[in-house]
């Protein structure tokens, strides 16, 4: 059974916009008084972290925990090494997590988080600095930081004042924009950002070249010039490339002849039996395999092209895809 929305099923439509317009606002404003409160602590903040020679650790309780955690995963993926540390665990035995050469980043918004402030005579002990991030410098966790960033006066867009809503996303905002300054400091490229999400669909889009796709040796469709239509047919057909390519004695292309040119060929006339040099299309497009897969692709679309032929920097063929390739990669 499907489940239908129905007017009478959304009594409450009117006040559901309401309150999440009056959230919204709330927690936008949030963020420019978050904005006020950027002074040369961040700075000092960023050098820090910058300097640092060991991982970041990211630690919070809670609601800030969570955000912690996202925090410490973009700074990870962004170029500066990063992971999160529960402080509850980590009295219990994971402060072991925490070396020489790190930097401690504490989030609580209070400031008096008791699980944190436990940790702290260790992370004295091996003098690693200290950062926090909390609504303001009046909690004892600031007080014994480093540097003490500030979120100021944040009002909670829960109507109860309870629930962590408009201060964990200026925290998160925060924690974003100490990994974009640090990234952009670092000189942090798509390449850097593709090799730490080797899986992921950007990650396929900047690693994957057209040299990891390509077909070559007796997956290669090619024949010699001067060769009939009829053999190019089926060297065309048995490769299932939807093409061949044309080359000379030595291997050099001079040539591509598809499935388009064959419809061509017989729309004309020309016996099978004619050399395929009559035929081809004399100017095909090319690329090198070291251009990347997407690449590879605009340059097709851009084209209208499905067949890629691909050849080295002496023009010799050395390999061919066609858009099944880049579908089969992930690639799009």
């Amino acid at each position: 059974m499907i489940w239908k929305l129905t007017h009478s099923a959304t009594p409450h439509a009117e006040q559901f916009l309401a309150s999440a317009q009056a959230t919204l606002t709330t927690e936008q404003q949030a963020l420019t008084v978050l904005q006020q409160q950027l002074d040369e602590r961040f700075a000092q903040a960023c050098a820090l972290l910058l300097q640092c020679s060991g991982r970041v650790v990211v630690t919070g309780m809670g609601k800030s925990g969570h955000i912690a955690r996202k925090i410490a995963a973009t700074f990870a993926s962004t170029g500066t090494p990063a992971f999160f540390m529960h402080p509850a665990e980590a009295a219990h035995g994971d402060l072991g997590m925490l070396v020489r050469g790190d930097v401690l980043l504490a989030i609580s918004n209070s400031g008096h988080s008791d699980e944190i402030m436990r940790l702290l005579p260790v992370v004295q002990h091996y003098d690693i600095p200290l950062i926090t991030i909390s609504k303001d410098n009046s909690g004892p966790l600031p007080k014994q930081a480093h540097i003490s960033l500030t979120l100021g006066p944040v009002i909670e867009a829960c109507p109860l004042g309870l629930a962590p809503t408009s201060s964990t996303t200026a925290t998160l905002a925060l924690g974003d924009a100490l990994a974009v300054a640090l990234l952009e400091v670092r000189g942090f490229t798509q390449d850097d950002f593709a090799l730490s999400h080797p899986a992921g669909m950007l990650g396929r889009r900047l690693l994957t070249h057209l040299s990891d796709l390509m077909h070559t040796a007796q997956e290669l469709p090619h024949v010699q010039a001067g060769t009939s239509i009829q053999a190019a047919i089926v060297e065309m057909s048995s490769k299932r490339l939807g093409m061949t390519a044309i080359v000379d004695e030595n291997g050099y292309l001079k040539g591509v002849f598809t499935d388009g040119d064959l419809r061509r060929s017989f729309a004309a006339g020309i016996h099978i039996n004619e050399p395929v040099d009559r035929v081809m299309n004399r100017q095909p497009v090319t690329a090198t395999p070291e251009m990347r897969a997407v690449e590879g692709l605009e340059l097709m679309r851009a084209k209208k092209i499905n067949q890629l032929l691909l050849v080295d920097d002496t023009h010799k063929l050395v390999g061919a895809l066609n858009m099944h390739d880049f579908l089969n990669a992930g690639v799009s």
